[in-house]
């Protein structure tokens, strides 16, 4: 690897070097949200399925991220730790670690099927499925099917920074891509004409996963950088304990999401069930779909910021290693504008348009009391989203500089002690809505903590540069 192939990240303008890293990386997070969603979206206008099969499909959305968090702990550790590898030119370390990568991907996935399986009703029971039978039947049989394409989500997911590690992040892209598009276009086919409902927006999943997977598993036999041999398929143990380290903090980014997950749809569940309105079995499903649904537009614009924020940790590294904490510093400062960008557009979206955003959830399908409970969902639960994407591009930036325990503390901090403690202590208060207040609650407390980090962390690069001038100056 050539340091000097690499210097145009020292004198590059930042607002192209942001465009440059951060687009594609924004394209692959938003095509990876687009699975869920899609599904979603034509599950909530098929007048068969409507809200119940809504909120079947929140029940099942935190399990999918639980298998993504094992495979991106796997294939971002593996990437770095590839990255390291060639720069110190150790070629075996880099196709051993990308072969034990592949096992454990292979062996973890095949684990977590086989539980899914076996503990299938107390899992879909924790995560709010029982609000009724008509949402338990659904999420049953779209978990069910879910589940038997696990190993190739988790294949194709590990897989795809691996890939980009060896210099390849337009295929990694459009590995995703293809795949999500192949979605699209079975989805509307499986659950209109076909009437295949809940199974045919999870075949139609399990299909595009199965497309990426199969295109991941063509470019590991075509590798530029690495070439496997059969030998890198041994169980190298010290080497997967390495890069295995390296991936525990996006894993830990992911899994404490799910642990909130739990959280707030369990509450929701609870709190509903006491609600004048949705204590009636026949709309008893309505707050858990809505909220599945306000989840979705916030992950859309959540994999926004983390595609920015991620897309700078190469300039950041480069330039902090070549000394140059000014531009680190004017670095951090777009991001963070653009951050806030981002959360602005966000929220004169979801503050004006709630009606427009909840008609694409097949609202004229359903009762007043959804596009009512929609409306109020947005403009609360997601009010504070400027707060929101400021905080995510601080998290990874600190990554960036080095800091990963601040990073992970603060991350942890939000989804599992702010994320967990206010959707089970505000609706004693306030009933369904204080599950939604409990939302804006924890971004507003860990703001206040990012906002100090990025105080000091400011104070940190000011200091440093001036150091550099006067050492610099004859």
């Amino acid at each position: 690897m050539d340091q000097k192939s690499n210097s145009f990240l020292e004198t590059e303008k930042i607002g192209k070097l942001m465009q440059k890293y951060a687009i594609p990386c924004i394209i692959s997070l938003l095509v990876a949200a687009l699975y869920n969603i899609v599904d979603q979206i034509f599950i909530a206008n098929a007048d068969y399925l409507g809200s119940y099969g809504n909120a079947a499909n929140t029940v099942v959305f935190p399990l999918t991220i639980v298998a993504l968090s094992i495979a991106v702990m796997i294939g971002d550790g593996c990437c770095a730790f590839v990255s390291i590898s060639l720069g110190a030119n150790r070629k075996d370390d880099a196709h051993r670690s990308i072969g034990n990568a592949i096992v454990v991907c292979i062996v973890s996935s095949v684990i977590l099927t086989v539980l899914y399986l076996l503990l299938m009703d107390p899992i879909l029971t924790l995560f709010g499925g029982k609000v009724n039978e008509e949402t338990y039947a659904c999420a049953h049989e779209y978990f069910f099917w879910i589940t038997l394409g696990i190993p190739f989500y988790m294949f194709g997911q590990a897989m795809n920074p691996i890939i980009r590690s060896d210099g390849s992040p337009k295929f990694a892209m459009l590995s995703t891509v293809l795949g999500a598009i192949t979605n699209i276009i079975l989805d509307p086919i499986f659950i209109y004409p076909m009437r295949m409902g809940m199974k045919g927006a999870a075949i139609a999943t399990v299909i595009g996963q199965i497309l990426t997977a199969a295109l991941s598993i063509w470019y590991l036999f075509h590798m530029k950088a690495v070439k496997l041999e059969r030998r890198s398929f041994g169980i190298w143990w010290s080497l997967m304990r390495r890069f295995l380290v390296l991936g525990i903090t996006s894993f830990l980014s992911q899994i404490s999401l799910v642990v909130s997950m739990a959280a707030v749809q369990n509450m929701c569940t609870k709190y509903g069930a006491m609600d004048e309105i949705f204590g009636q079995p026949e709309y008893a499903q309505i707050p858990l779909a809505v909220l599945g649904i306000v989840m979705k537009f916030f992950q859309i614009a959540i994999s926004i910021a983390v595609g920015m924020a991620a897309g700078c940790i190469p300039v950041v590294g480069y330039n902090i290693g070549a000394r140059r904490k000014d531009r680190a510093k004017t670095l951090f400062t777009y991001l963070l504008i653009a951050e806030a960008v981002v959360g602005a557009v966000a929220l004169v979206i979801v503050e004006f348009f709630p009606k427009q955003l909840i008609g694409i959830f097949g609202a004229s399908n359903e009762s007043p009391y959804y596009t009512e409970f929609a409306v109020r969902s947005f403009r609360i639960y997601l009010c504070m989203m400027i707060l929101a994407t400021v905080n995510k591009g601080t998290f990874i930036y600190l990554q960036a500089l080095g800091k990963p325990l601040e990073s992970t503390i603060i991350s942890l901090t939000r989804e599992v002690i702010f994320g967990v403690a206010f959707p089970i202590i505000l609706p004693i208060f306030f009933g369904l809505n204080g599950l939604l207040y409990s939302f804006p609650a924890a971004d507003i407390l860990t703001f206040l903590i990012a906002a100090f980090i990025i105080i000091r962390t400011y104070k940190e690069l000011s200091t440093e540069e001036h150091a550099i001038k006067l050492k610099e100056e004859p």
